[in-house]
C-alpha cells in the first residue's frame, strides 16, 4: 500500500513552507517513506542487518520490551519470525513533523501452535529520526490484552470472560 504521509505543522511553530517542516528540521520524508518500504517488506533476510534502518543505540519499545541497541532490536525481529509464520505490516497511514512520525499498522500473520488461520494486531508506532535519517527511537502502541491475549485459545476466553465481567 503506497500511503503518503501527512506533512505539517501540528505544533504552531513557524513552518518551511517548501517542506512542510517546523522551520530548522530536516526534512525526513525520504527517511520516512524508507522506513515504510522495510516494514511493508519485512524479511528474514532484511533483519539480518538493521544498520540502514537503525542507529547503533536506538531505544526500542514494545508491549513486551524495553532495550537499547541494533543488536538487541535485531533480536527482536529475529523473535518474531520465530515464534509466528509470515509476519508483515501494511502500514494504513503516517504523520511526520519533523524528527517524529506515527505510523499506523496493522500486524499480519499466522500462529505456528494455535490457529491456522491469519491474524492481525493493530497498532501504532512512534519514530524519531536521527540526523541520517535512520530511527534513533522506536516505540510501539497496541492493546496487548484485545489484540493478542484474547485470540489465544485458553487465555482468550478467560480475558473475554473478564472482559464481560467488566461491563457488568
Amino acid at each position: 500500500m503506497n500511503v503518503q504521509p501527512f506533512v505539517g505543522n501540528l505544533s504552531g511553530n513557524s513552518v518551511d513552507n517548501s517542506t512542510g517542516n517546523p522551520a530548522g528540521h530536516l526534512d525526513h520524508r525520504a527517511s520516512l517513506q524508507k522506513l515504510i518500504r522495510f516494514f511493508e517488506s519485512v524479511s528474514l533476510e532484511a533483519c539480518q542487518d538493521l544498520s540502514a534502518v537503525y542507529t547503533e543505540d536506538a531505544y526500542f519499545k514494545d508491549p513486551f520490551n524495553e532495550l537499547r541497541g541494533i543488536a538487541a532490536i535485531n533480536h527482536v525481529f529475529q523473535h518474531m519470525f520465530e515464534q509466528v509464520l509470515d509476519p508483515s505490516f501494511r502500514i494504513t497511514s503516517s504523520v511526520l513533523e519533523g524528527d517524529s512520525a506515527f505510523l499506523c499498522w496493522d500486524f499480519l500473520f499466522t500462529m505456528k501452535h494455535f490457529h491456522t488461520h491469519q491474524q492481525c494486531i493493530r497498532g501504532t508506532t512512534h519514530i524519531r529520526f536521527d540526523v541520517d535519517g535512520r530511527v534513533s527511537f522506536h516505540r510501539d502502541y497496541w492493546d496487548v490484552a484485545e489484540e493478542l491475549y484474547e485470540k489465544l485459545p485458553l487465555l482468550g476466553s478467560l480475558m473475554r470472560v473478564l472482559k464481560w465481567i467488566a461491563r457488568k
